[in-house]
């Protein structure tokens, strides 16, 4: 069974879209939003009304979105460093959750397309979130997938990720259901990117078999997320 696994709702629309129409479990990690208010009583609404095979793990947001030195972090065994004190507690508490819920949801489970090492755009929830599926990859079995979407806030930590393949596909994101999505958050108040934002015509995604030799990423092309609200050649950089 293949599963997709993202931090927040919304995520699986933008970054891993052509993995959803085969995916027999969509794991939604955090429910409530730092802070809780009308946006959380938003999301649950949305993800209601979704017609994917829903998990929700209901976790709530660790506030640290603000708290990565991003010129200067680097990983640790929960995700990445955090600059605040109690920030970093719950963030680091949220990981231990994280793997303890996911541990029950992924048995079975064949293949699980997750978010990549760097997390994206930059978001230290993404991070951890890929930590805590890989965390559990030898024990489960499975076969971990990443995309290849990076930003100009991210692209020292691709760089220094040591992330490795020992398999890769060029897909299509699936349009159709990504907008379908998009305005099913849209209209609950939930959808948390701009509305501008246009998919690409590729994405790749790697994968990573339990126990064999990966290659580096180094040489291969990842897509800039900070030219995608107008698709244009030229949003792809190759990592050096």
């Amino acid at each position: 069974m293949r599963a997709v696994v993202v931090a927040h709702p919304d995520d699986e629309a933008l970054w891993l879209s052509a993995a959803l129409a085969g995916a027999g479990r969509v794991v939604f990690c955090f429910g409530d939003q730092f802070g809780g208010g009308r946006k959380s009583e938003g999301r649950r609404r949305a993800v209601a009304a979704l017609t994917l095979p829903v998990v929700s793990l209901e976790l709530v947001e660790s506030g640290t979105r603000r708290l990565v030195d991003w010129k200067s972090a680097g990983f640790t065994a929960s995700g990445i460093e955090i600059a605040d004190a109690a920030g970093r507690a719950q963030y680091e508490a949220n990981f231990v959750a994280l793997v303890a819920g996911l541990r029950t949801r992924l048995a079975g489970c064949d293949e699980v397309y997750t978010h990549n090492p760097w997390g994206e755009y930059g978001h230290p929830e993404h991070v951890q979130v890929y930590r805590a599926v890989a965390a559990l990859q030898a024990e489960l079995g499975f076969t971990l997938w990443f995309s290849n979407y990076v930003s100009p806030l991210t692209w020292r930590l691709a760089r220094l990720s040591g992330a490795g393949w020992a398999q890769k596909v060029r897909v299509r994101p699936d349009r159709a259901l990504a907008w379908r999505l998009l305005w099913t958050y849209w209209r609950h108040g939930a959808w948390t990117w701009p509305l501008a934002h246009r998919w690409p015509r590729w994405e790749m995604y790697y994968a990573q078999p339990v126990g064999e030799v990966l290659r580096r990423l180094t040489g291969e092309m990842l897509l800039d997320v900070s030219r995608l609200r107008w698709w244009r050649r030229g949003a792809e950089r190759v990592l050096d």
